[in-house]
């Protein structure tokens, strides 16, 4: 069992901390071995950047971890020990965690979102189980559904499994971004249309395919509200749904007062989120090897968050592999 974690240490800087040896688990408590874990780009970079506030040092920030159940106590129920398990809870990138599995609200954030992962499924890259139940969570609180029209703007990694996510639950699909191999990525997770964001007709091209039923901003542009009202993309009853973060919201008010459409905010994921996406992973319906685009040994962290730092784009998911050998 590793015995290290990952903590910020100071305004943009990573290093690494002893854990020491997990206490004795109480009656429905569980030690989790981790295996892997991921990085959620926005969140942690936002947190050691301090960019929405600074933070007291030392802290610990990350919620994807996947591990096996080393302890159990005598009242846990539903877990035993051998058991691989995604946990969702933001504690930081830990060598072990030990996890209270007594509240079980399925579809409650703030529980302890604790999953035994399926057969057949890698548990590697379920360490980005997380980002996708933000995704699930957004595209089922913004009412997706069959037969609509769904655009996701941004193809971060809360965007990709948005946009899985929307088309998982029969809408069509339209995903933009900045960047051409976040757009392939998106493509091969079964987007129907990907679009450069950069392009001169990107406006035009975007209202193409008509009004949306459901607009998910992923990634926190400034305008994208006062954009969505000159281009008239949305339809009556519309859901403009904000997932990425912003100190500040404005938007016009004509958007909204004929056309009777909401914004909403989602964020966050349950067990019941988690359960849903397995069960898409499960049947190939969506996919997380795609959205990958670095795997590391936990040696090798530091210098990750390094370039999450000064080059966010050019990550995209980001696994640490708590296998291999410690630094």
């Amino acid at each position: 069992m590793n015995k290290i974690s990952l903590q910020n240490t100071a305004q943009g800087r990573m290093g690494f901390a002893d854990l020491g040896e997990p206490m004795a688990v109480g009656p429905a408590e569980m030690v989790i071995a981790t295996e892997y874990t991921g990085i959620t780009n926005g969140t942690e970079r936002g947190w050691i950047t301090c960019d929405r506030g600074a933070s007291g040092y030392p802290s610990r920030v990350g919620y994807q971890h996947v591990g096996r159940i080393r302890a159990a106590g005598e009242k846990v129920t539903g877990y035993k020990v051998g058991d691989t398990v995604f946990y969702g809870q933001f504690v930081g990138h830990n060598g072990w965690n030990i996890v209270d599995v007594a509240a079980a609200d399925a579809k409650a954030y703030w529980t302890h979102n604790c999953v035994v992962l399926p057969p057949g499924l890698d548990a590697k890259y379920c360490a980005l189980l997380g980002v996708a139940g933000v995704g699930m969570r957004a595209a089922r609180r913004f009412r997706v559904g069959p037969a609509q029209n769904v655009w996701v703007a941004g193809a971060g990694p809360i965007g990709q499994f948005a946009a899985q996510s929307a088309r998982a639950l029969g809408a069509r699909v339209t995903v933009s971004d900045v960047q051409e191999r976040r757009l392939a990525a998106a493509a091969k997770c079964g987007a129907e249309r990907v679009l450069l964001a950069t392009d001169d007709g990107f406006w035009a091209a975007l209202k193409s395919e008509g009004t949306y039923d459901c607009i998910i901003d992923a990634c926190g542009v400034e305008s994208l509200l006062f954009d969505i009202h000159q281009h008239g993309l949305i339809r009556h009853g519309s859901v403009i749904g904000l997932v990425a973060g912003r100190p500040n919201t404005s938007f016009p008010w004509g958007m909204l007062h004929l056309t009777e459409a909401s914004i909403e905010v989602s964020a966050h994921f349950s067990i019941d989120d988690l359960q849903v996406v397995l069960h898409f992973l499960s049947r190939g319906v969506m996919r997380i090897e795609p959205v990958v685009s670095h795997v590391i040994p936990v040696a090798e962290a530091l210098g990750i968050y390094a370039t999450l730092r000064d080059k966010p784009d050019s990550l995209l998911g980001v696994i640490i592999d708590w296998t291999k050998t410690a630094a």
